[in-house]
C-alpha cells in the first residue's frame, strides 16, 4: 500500500512539474534548439528553390540569430535581438507555398530531433502569428 501510495505521489509530482515546464525545458533546451535548427539548414539547402532565398546571407548569422530566436519564443533565456520579422523579409518576395514548405521542414526537423508533439505544436503555435510580418500583411 506504501509503495503503491508513494508511487502515486511521484507520478503526480512529475506531471505537476511537467505543467510547469516552460516551452524550452520540454523542447530539450539549447542543444536540441541548435540541433533543430542545423537540420532545418540542411533540409533548406536540399531545396533548390527555398535556398535561393538564402543565397545572399551569412548561414552562420542565420543560424545563429534563429536559434536565438526560438530560445527566446520558447521562454528559455535568450533574448532575440535581429532585425522585426516585416524588415527582415521585405524584399524577399516569399509565397505562401515556399512558407509553407519552410513551417513543414521545421516540424519535420523537430521531429527528428526529438521534439514531443505537443511542444512542437506549441512551438508552431508561437511561430504562427509571425506569418503576417513575414509575408508583410497589414
Amino acid at each position: 500500500m506504501t509503495s503503491a501510495f508513494i508511487g502515486a505521489l511521484l507520478l503526480t509530482g512529475c506531471a505537476q512539474h511537467h505543467q510547469h515546464a516552460t516551452l524550452y525545458e520540454r523542447i530539450g533546451g539549447q542543444p536540441t534548439i541548435e540541433a533543430v535548427v542545423e537540420n532545418l539548414l540542411y533540409r533548406i539547402a536540399d531545396d533548390e528553390e527555398i535556398v535561393s532565398y538564402f543565397a545572399n546571407n551569412n548561414i552562420d548569422l542565420f543560424a545563429a540569430s534563429l536559434a536565438s530566436q526560438l530560445c527566446d519564443v520558447s521562454d528559455g533565456p535568450c533574448q532575440y535581438k535581429g532585425p522585426p520579422m516585416d524588415r527582415a523579409h521585405q524584399t524577399m518576395g516569399i509565397t505562401d507555398a515556399h512558407f509553407n514548405r519552410v513551417v513543414e521542414y521545421l516540424d519535420a526537423a523537430m521531429v527528428e530531433e526529438g521534439v514531443p508533439l505537443a511542444a512542437r505544436n506549441d512551438m508552431l503555435g508561437r511561430l504562427a502569428p509571425m506569418y503576417k510580418d513575414v509575408m508583410r500583411l497589414q
